[in-house]
């Protein structure tokens, strides 16, 4: 069963309120510039690869511009962006970042989970990358070393996946009763087997069974959650994965329209009406996204520079959404949250 040894336990973290989840809203969730930069022909180029659009990836484009700010690199000044966005359909990756190594960047910036390390790593041998993801850099073949990465490619990692089987502990926890669980999966994600593996052993642990299905796009979320809905009382835990924590409010939406507790990697989740999440903070992954491409710019070199491993992971619960579903969320539960939404 996954531990949280190499990520410090959740339950001895500082609480937050309320108000400080709405400020730290307040002060990053802007909308971004736009998708695709015009480029100063005397600026260095970073280009920048996403999973996405540029709206639902808003907040993690303004840590990573925080990040740039830090290392002294403003957008603008120092450098321009030029975005290429995958809208979602990660088969479109490789080209996208084909298309931008093409324009001789500066830097390939490829924030945004393991597809999009491993496009960019896949398109240039020289250019320098500056990844961010949530799996292993070094079980997936993105760099041979965590200390000396080497080559290319660096980047930051909050090794989230290897909590997917704390997501189910926690859930079965708020629902106790429960002996069936919903997972959702993407089939496409490279890291999807080791946390089904996780998922599975969670589940042998807890005594319960696991109804496992993939998700092949938007329109398998309602049979999803009509099933789990089904099953009462039991629960819907979705896999740590950019294509799911970008949808959070659709999918907490489909949670309170089919009374399903659910649980998935970010607080996007439950700050819009879910019941909890569990997973790493991307704001601190995307800044530092930022801050080593900032660095790259000033000089530095992909091989010098460690992949930083973000050990904070941070368990968010909604008590009005525990209301809705008539759950009593346990004290112990509660003890351990980061931010209880009431």
């Amino acid at each position: 069963m996954t531990t949280l040894r190499s990520f410090g336990d959740p339950r001895s973290a500082p609480r937050v309120r309320r108000r400080e989840v709405l400020a730290w809203l307040g002060g990053t969730v802007a909308l971004p510039r736009a998708a695709r930069a015009q480029a100063d022909p005397g600026l260095p180029v970073i280009g920048y690869l996403g999973p996405e659009s540029p709206e639902p990836f808003a907040s993690r484009l303004a840590a990573f511009r925080e990040g740039l700010a830090e290392a002294g690199v403003v957008e603008g000044r120092d450098v321009a962006i030029d975005f290429r966005w995958a809208e979602g359909r990660y088969e479109r990756l490789p080209g996208l970042a084909r298309e931008l190594v093409a324009r001789r960047i500066a830097v390939l910036a490829a924030p945004g989970g393991a597809p999009v390390a491993l496009a960019a790593k896949a398109a240039t041998a020289t250019i320098p990358i500056i990844f961010e993801m949530g799996g292993d850099p070094v079980a997936l073949g993105v760099v041979q070393d965590l200390a000396r990465p080497r080559g290319n490619v660096t980047g930051v990692s909050s090794l989230s996946v290897e909590v997917s089987g704390k997501r189910l502990e926690f859930l079965h926890e708020a629902v106790p009763g429960a002996t069936t669980f919903a997972v959702a999966f993407n089939p496409t994600s490279p890291t999807a087997p080791s946390q089904l593996r996780s998922l599975h052993e969670a589940a042998e642990t807890l005594g319960v069974q696991l109804r496992i299905s993939p998700v092949a796009g938007e329109a398998d979320f309602e049979p999803i959650f009509a099933g789990a809905a089904a099953r009462r009382p039991g629960g819907l835990v979705f896999t740590s994965d950019p294509y799911f924590a970008l949808r959070s409010r659709l999918l907490a939406a489909l949670a309170l329209r089919h009374a399903v507790p659910a649980v998935t990697q970010t607080r996007d989740f439950p700050l819009a009406g879910g019941l909890m999440s569990y997973g790493g903070d991307f704001t601190q992954t995307h800044r530092l996204a930022g801050f080593y491409t900032g660095r790259i710019l000033k000089g530095e070199r992909p091989a010098d520079l460690p992949v930083q491993l973000v050990t904070k992971v941070e368990l968010f619960v909604n008590l009005k959404a525990a209301a809705a579903l008539r759950l009593t969320v346990p004290a112990s539960l509660l003890s351990g949250a980061d931010t209880i939404l009431e």
